[in-house]
């Protein structure tokens, strides 16, 4: 817990405090994480800002200040009427203090029955995703059937057409059957297939990502955490660019991310690009896509809610 005065002003190291912003992290945010945990070295303010990245505010609060050398009044004698008052202030008080925690009960269980419905229709998405590309896999083995007999019939014919000549009969002349074009519906199946795509890619840098190193959790937990800042980062706030840049020689983005199987693909796979001859991934504001960005979140989460995630899929 902090001390009851907070200080106005936050000391951060600076070139700590440079390579968080290198980063993508906020500046007041990577200062107060530096100040918090002591200036010691960049992973401990990182974790500091994955460990309170869900309070309300962790900016610092207005300092204020609190006389305590006002003198105190002479002590006056209880009565019983005064007892009766201080009682019925204290039963006031106990009253208004059940009030409050019966409030925040209720809050509780709201949120509760929020975040199971967050669930409920997180999963509901995943399924029908992966009904639709169950789908579009059946319809594309039907239509490589149907090329298959299409191409059969024609050897037929064209056999039969060779012996008729052998024979001295004239051929049958059948008009060639030409694979019709796709039709808007089955465009807007391709769109629809493209995106459950993309969501697949997702999921198996993840899975890459954690088959490689499943001998370290926590190292494989990290790079989730980090992973999910940088998405999360940029889906709350796409018009500021520093989200957007990440330097890539950066020593801690190297370690959480960059030299892990699959971490770098993931950023790339939700549109960050590399630029300036390999120094930076950056993500062009015309290019955020939120629902791509939404869905990596929601990837990312699942593989740190499920403990068999990429373990039970083949390499």
């Amino acid at each position: 817990m902090e001390s009851l005065q907070e200080l106005s002003v936050l000391e951060a190291n600076k070139r700590l405090l440079k390579e968080l912003e290198d980063m993508g992290f906020p500046r007041i945010q990577a200062a107060k994480a530096l100040h918090c945990s002591g200036n010691t070295d960049i992973e401990a303010a990182i974790n500091w800002i994955v460990d309170h990245e869900n309070e309300p505010s962790i900016d610092p609060m207005p300092l204020i200040a609190v006389n305590i050398d006002i003198d105190s009044p002479q002590p006056i004698q209880t009565t019983e009427e005064m007892q009766i008052k201080a009682q019925e202030l204290r039963n006031q008080a106990r009253k208004e203090k059940e009030d409050e925690e019966k409030r925040l009960e209720r809050e509780r269980e709201k949120e509760r029955i929020r975040a199971g419905k967050e669930i409920h229709e997180a999963k509901r998405i995943a399924e029908d995703n992966e009904r639709k590309r169950y789908l579009a896999s059946r319809k594309a083995e039907k239509e490589e059937e149907k090329r298959a007999r299409e191409k059969v019939r024609q050897k037929l014919e064209a056999d039969k057409n060779e012996r008729r000549r052998m024979l001295g009969l004239p051929s049958v002349s059948h008009t060639a059957t030409k694979l019709s074009s796709p039709s808007t519906h089955d465009k807007k199946n391709f769109v629809s297939v493209a995106s459950v795509s993309k969501v697949e890619q997702l999921r198996e840098c993840l899975r890459s990502l954690k088959r490689s190193h499943k001998d370290d959790d926590a190292r494989v937990k990290r790079a989730f955490q980090t992973l999910l800042v940088y998405v999360g980062n940029v889906a709350q706030n796409p018009d500021k660019e520093k989200f957007r840049k990440i330097r890539i020689g950066n020593p801690l983005f190297q370690s959480r991310v960059g030299r892990l199987r699959g971490g770098v693909e993931f950023l790339e796979l939700c549109g960050f690009e590399r630029i300036e001859e390999d120094k930076f991934l950056f993500l062009p504001r015309d290019k955020v896509d939120l629902a791509v960005l939404n869905s990596a979140g929601l990837e990312i989460k699942s593989a740190m809610s499920n403990p068999f995630f990429g373990l039970l899929s083949n390499p």
